[in-house]
């Protein structure tokens, strides 16, 4: 039982995912948790509180005072027992007071008084998820040190169907445990990630661009943070920023720019992980002014980039693990093996794009990892936190 001995409030606000919260509570207790359920007054309207206390195994507290005796709850007393704090679902509204610091309720006010680490499961119709209130809020507690399990797309309770679902219970288990289960692998040692897409200018408002959306290499520069790394975070334009005190991020634009800036900090790199989408070719030149419409085509010149994979595998010393990145259509074992040898990998982790819910934009990613020692290792589809861990988890190999 991997969490035995941990203590975790399960912090329930008024959504419909609330109904979802028993399966959560249930695999806690299997895996020896002990279970303090927070719930608001309008959560229980969702989910009964005798299913709750009785998974648990403790009564479920939802306001200030105990029973009818008058004898009030310890707030804080029931913040410092806690070891962990995953509040599922986070309504919009409990969103904005715990990112504004109110606290009009038990959950709210044991929240701010908790020093342990907290968990956060939005869960909301698609508009209200992607309201730039909302976003900025999940972007703040971001800043506070939180850990934001995404909402996930998927049919929504409005009947539309979007980004807004509560994640899994299970894979909110998950990253608990995966939570639980880390120590410090890297402390001491310094991370390079490029991630993120490049724009190679055309003329002052065109550019040549991808899909990418750096959350990949974003969910690898949080990883390697919290396992201890120092972390030097090359990124592309995006607008994804990192919060860990130990990333440190020179944001860049083009290929050029980013060829320069990773060969700054590679000698002093001892792992290097290349997941930016980087463009192969850019405009010979470049207009000075917006080039306007005279016809119906336009031609435009291509020179290649430089390779900064290829270029890293050259000067690799034998004590530095360096990893790519392959995205690949076809032929994808065959193509992502070569660029491994051609370009003096430890290992290449291969993206296809022709699975489901895997790649550029979503959260989700599955990939097979192709190592120097002809060992292929395919994943089943997981959240692209989840392939970071695995993506480490094959790196410690390395350093033992």
């Amino acid at each position: 039982m991997s969490l035995v001995g941990k203590k975790i409030i399960v912090g329930v606000t008024g959504g419909i995912a609330a109904y979802k919260i028993p399966s959560l509570i249930r695999l806690l207790i299997k895996a020896g948790a002990e279970v303090q359920v927070i719930a608001t007054p309008k959560a229980l309207e969702f989910v009964t509180p005798i299913t709750l206390a009785t998974l648990s195994k403790k009564p479920v507290i939802s306001k200030f005072t105990k029973n009818e005796s008058g004898e009030w709850h310890n707030h804080v007393a029931m913040a410092a027992w806690a070891d962990l704090m995953i509040f599922a679902p986070v309504t919009a509204n409990s969103l904005a007071k715990m990112a504004l610091g109110l606290s009009d309720n038990f959950l709210t006010t044991v929240y701010l008084s908790a020093k342990c680490p907290v968990f956060i499961a939005p869960a909301m119709d698609l508009d209200m998820y992607a309201h730039p209130s909302t976003q900025n809020n999940i972007k703040k507690l971001q800043s506070f040190g939180h850990t934001i399990i995404p909402a996930t797309e998927g049919e929504l309770a409005s009947g539309l169907t979007g980004f807004g679902r509560m994640e899994e219970p299970e894979n909110i288990f998950n990253t608990i445990e995966n939570f639980f289960k880390k120590k410090k692998t890297l402390l001491g040692k310094k991370v390079l990630i490029t991630a993120g897409p490049t724009y190679e200018k055309i003329d002052p408002v065109r550019f040549i661009g991808n899909h990418s959306s750096g959350k990949m290499g974003m969910a690898l520069a949080e990883t390697a943070a919290e396992l201890g790394a120092t972390v030097e975070l090359i990124l592309g334009p995006t607008n994804l920023s990192a919060t860990h005190p130990n990333i440190h991020t020179t944001r860049v634009i083009s290929a050029e720019e980013m060829y320069l800036a990773t060969h700054k900090h590679f000698d002093q790199t001892d792992i290097a992980i290349l997941a930016a989408a980087v463009a192969d070719f850019t405009p010979k030149t470049k207009a000075d002014h917006k080039i306007k419409k005279t016809g119906n085509t336009l031609s435009l010149q291509l020179t290649a980039t430089k390779d900064i994979l290829a270029s890293l595998g050259k000067i690799k010393k034998e004590n530095q693990v360096l990893v790519g990145f392959a995205m690949e259509t076809n032929n994808e074992i065959e193509n992502a093996s070569k660029k491994l040898h051609k370009k003096n990998l430890n290992f290449i982790v291969l993206n296809s794009l022709n699975e489901k819910n895997a790649g550029f934009k979503h959260n989700t990613n599955k990939v097979t990892i192709i190592d120097d020692q002809g060992s292929i290792i395919p994943f089943e589809l997981k959240s692209k936190k989840e392939v970071a861990i695995d993506i480490f988890d094959k790196i410690n190999t390395y350093l033992t």
